[in-house]
């Protein structure tokens, strides 16, 4: 879904759509937005439907708050609805513990940020969302422990080349050119490492989410990015 077809509006604006029952997160993030030449507040409100109807449905970044007034658990199902949509959602809550960061994740959100982290850090992610970019917060930062999984591949060292590359690159084509190689041969090696992670049940289905599984085990460092 690339940003410069889906989500713009009053021109080079890009909407956003707020899921909050806070009025006051809401409101605060309306006027962050406001304050960028990119971004504008379509919609916003308490439930996900705002999500899914005009025109929030149309907005390029879902900002979700994933434990909703009545809510036991967290929203995980729609959580996944909106990423099995092609939405790009970045979640943005209370919790901080690294369970649900990691899930949050897992499912295939653009990035997690906590409440705490405040202004700089939400438009930042919103504007790496659209631009199909990796944002790594504090809280996600927080969450990357070297090692705790047991489980982690095992990747040849120009695929991990590659993926140090891709992270610090803008796109693939720069990627390419750095290392030598063709745009479809970075994309191949990117698809092993990602085939790799899937086999071992710990699927990485966005840049954001592949930046993570890499620091969590210790591919690669915080001075990488």
């Amino acid at each position: 879904m690339a940003a410069d077809s889906v989500g713009e509006v009053n021109g080079d604006r890009l909407g956003v759509v707020v899921v909050d029952d806070h009025p006051a997160v809401v409101a605060g993030i309306r006027l962050w937005c406001a304050e960028t030449d990119r971004l504008e507040v379509v919609a916003g409100g308490p439930t996900p439907a705002v999500a899914w109807t005009s025109p929030g449905s149309e907005a390029a970044v879902v900002v979700l708050d994933l434990q909703l007034r009545g809510m036991r658990e967290p929203g995980w199902g729609e959580l996944t609805r909106l990423v099995a949509a092609g939405r790009r959602v970045i979640v943005y809550s209370m919790r901080d513990d690294e369970r649900t960061v990691l899930r949050s994740l897992d499912i295939g959100c653009a990035t997690y940020l906590t409440k705490a982290e405040g202004e700089a850090h939400l438009v930042a992610a919103v504007l790496a969302a659209v631009d199909d970019q990796p944002y790594l917060s504090p809280a996600l930062a927080g969450a990357m422990t070297v090692d705790r999984a047991p489980d982690r591949p095992r990747l040849t060292e120009r695929e991990s080349q590659v993926l140090l590359a891709w992270f610090q690159c803008e796109s693939k084509e720069v990627v390419a050119e750095m290392c030598g190689l063709s745009p479809r041969t970075v994309s191949g090696y990117l698809d092993r490492v990602r085939i790799r992670y899937a086999r071992v049940g710990r699927p990485a289905r966005t840049k954001a989410s592949l930046v993570a599984r890499a620091l969590q085990d210790g591919l690669i460092g915080l001075d990488d990015l």
